[in-house]
Formats: C-alpha cells, structure tokens, sequence
C-alpha cells in the first residue's frame, strides 16, 4: 500500500485572500515547496483536497479551478514537486452535497484509487473542516497556522515526531 500526504490547498500551499482562482494570482506560502518535497522524499503522495464553493456561488467556473489548479501543479514542478492529484469540491455549502469537507468523501476516493493505508497517512489543513475530514478518514490531522506553517510539519514528519 501507498502513503500518501493529503492537502488543503488555499491558506495551506498558497495564499488564501478569498475565492483563489486567477492564475496569476498564484502565490505560493513560504516554505511549501520546501515541505512538500521534504513529503515528497519521505516516499509520500502528494494529493491536494479543496472546498472551492465560490464554484457553486457563481464567482468561477470549474475550468478557472482547474486552471489554477495545473498552474499551481508547474509551479510546484519547478520545485522537483509533484502533486499526484487533485479533489475538488465545486459547491457551495448550502448544496448540502457528499464531497465537501469535512466529509471524508475525497479523501476516501483518493485512497481507493491510489491504494492508500491511512494508518501511514497524514491530512494537513488550516481550516478545522480540513482536519475534521482527515479524522473523519482514519487519518493524521494536522492545523497549518501561522505559527506552525507546513514546513514546521514536514520538518516534523522527518525527524519522526509526529
């Protein structure tokens, strides 16, 4: 079975001023692109989860999203990153739907279709929804926050304290 790091993506991986869908407007967190090569090279897959709700509210279409989303991905490439996949929840929350987090839904796909053990797999968030959904898959969850950004946990993962 794979290991694999599961991630949020805005205010985790890159700046989150609200409804991130421009392209250029792509801006990485200081420190991710380090911490997840560092995820990279530990042996895990790298597979983004995200609420993208300004979908279902009529701001952005899922072509914006994915767009951001291959932008993001090359970004990363020029960090030697590789993002395995994306999961993208497109509705707004009074849809009421089976993906959003904190349901386990994506994450619960993405583990089928990767072969993932979650008992070797970490979820990583700054949102409570993104840890209650990592929980909520039998996974380690973690809060990315000011004073504990992603590379703090990736440092972490490498010197085995999690």
């Amino acid at each position: 079975m794979n290991k694999a790091v599961f991630l949020d993506r805005d205010g985790t991986i890159n700046v989150d001023f609200g409804y991130v869908y421009k392209a250029q407007d792509l801006k990485l967190l200081p420190g991710a692109a380090e911490a997840l090569r560092i995820f990279q090279e530990l042996g895990y897959l790298l597979i983004v989860i995200t609420n993208q709700s300004g979908i279902g509210r009529g701001y952005f279409t899922l072509e914006d999203a994915e767009l951001f989303n291959r932008t993001l991905a090359q970004e990363l490439e020029k960090h030697e990153v590789i993002l395995k996949d994306f999961y993208t929840c497109p509705h707004a929350p009074e849809e009421h739907c089976e993906c959003r987090k904190p349901s386990p839904f994506m994450v619960m796909e993405a583990m089928k279709k990767y072969d993932i053990d979650p008992s070797q797999s970490y979820m990583f968030g700054d949102k409570r929804s993104d840890t209650e959904c990592g929980e909520r898959s039998g996974i380690k969850s973690f809060r990315v926050t000011e004073e504990h950004p992603l590379i703090y946990w990736a440092n972490q993962l490498k010197n085995n304290l999690l």
